[in-house]
């Protein structure tokens, strides 16, 4: 990389936006700040003084077009990504350079797997999906684990969160997910996606220590079935949610996350525990930090790091665990997560 690369940063004002922000400054690159909202755009560049804003939105694709106009990369960080993604992709693509976005959404993940696969490996450039806290860190795990397996039986992520304070964006695309499935809920069975109105099983989940054993709702679907089928030969991919922070999310008056140190992170803490199992023989990756928003940005930007680089694998649509190798990507998240590997 050389110093000084520019990345565009659409939704650059949102709550981890601000933290891609920061962290794309901290490692030396030039971010400029984007989205539909100037005034929010301007606030956001009092305070970093001397870096460029560019009111976009995604109903305009000129707007996009100068919004991208001379960037190295572009990170999408604004949801519903069902309404954004496609319309920055399509930007990036007329840039021709590389798009990473931090969605959570399952349905526009699979969308953009399906519409741009080809596409973009046409354009010679690469789109890296739900490169984020929910759907890349379960993968790069899942793919660490599987280690020199070709294919397994089972793939459980068990996600054990302290809390689980929404951000105002969460609860957007939480409802535009929530409409477009019409009360329906969506997993991970023999090799697709289905959806279903089964009540959600809960059980316990052995967390490694401190953590312990927790109460977790299962099939509390995440990112990660998209991710990890999207390369990766497993048939059955599940993720799971402790209790607690399964309940923080789905009540409407739980407040927003209060920053509690110098970075702006929350106190919420998070261990993600993945089990693959293949026959009678299982594999297990953990990791854990503080904050799942905050983490977020180390994730973006370590993507787009080695994209710009040249450590990308291959073009075209492609998730984390695919398109870099697992197991030095996690090493270079240090400090911000701990992980390790049992083969």
């Amino acid at each position: 990389m050389r110093p000084g690369h520019t990345v565009a940063v659409f939704g650059a004002y949102g709550h981890t936006g601000r933290f891609v922000v920061a962290e794309l400054l901290e490692r030396g690159f030039v971010p400029v700040l984007s989205g539909r909202d100037a005034e929010k755009l301007g606030e956001l560049a009092a305070a970093h003084p001397g870096l460029e804003t560019r009111t976009a939105s995604v109903d305009d694709p000129v707007s996009l077009d100068r919004a991208l106009a001379g960037a190295a990369a572009v990170i999408n960080c604004a949801g519903p990504f069902s309404t954004t993604a496609a319309p920055v992709i399509e930007a990036a693509l007329r840039a021709g350079i590389p798009y990473v976005d931090v969605a959570a959404e399952i349905e526009a993940n699979a969308d953009t797997f399906a519409h741009f696969t080809e596409r973009a490996r046409a354009a010679g450039t690469v789109v890296v999906p739900a490169m984020a806290f929910y759907g890349g860190l379960g993968d790069l795990l899942v793919t660490a684990a599987m280690d020199d397996w070709t294919s397994a039986d089972e793939a459980h992520i068990a996600y054990g969160l302290s809390s689980w304070h929404p951000t105002t964006g969460t609860r957007v695309a939480g409802a535009a997910v929530h409409a477009r499935r019409n009360g329906r809920r969506v997993r991970h069975r023999n090799g697709q996606l289905e959806y279903h109105q089964d009540d959600l099983p809960t059980l316990d989940w052995p967390f490694p220590d401190p953590m312990g054993t927790r109460s977790v709702i299962g099939e509390f679907t995440m990112a990660d079935v998209v991710t990890v089928p999207s390369h990766l030969s497993i048939p059955e991919v599940r993720t799971y949610m402790t209790a607690e922070a399964a309940g923080d999310i789905a009540a409407p008056d739980t407040p927003s996350p209060t920053a509690v140190d110098e970075r702006g992170r929350s106190d919420q803490t998070f261990v993600i525990d993945v089990v693959v199992r293949s026959g009678d023989t299982e594999r297990r990756a953990t990791a854990g930090g503080q904050d799942i928003y905050a983490v977020t940005a180390p994730l973006a930007v370590e993507a787009v790091h080695r994209v710009l680089d040249g450590r990308a694998r291959k073009l075209g649509v492609v998730s984390a665990g695919e398109l870099f190798d697992a197991t030095d990507f996690l090493d270079a998240l240090a400090p911000h997560i701990t992980w390790t590997v049992k083969p």
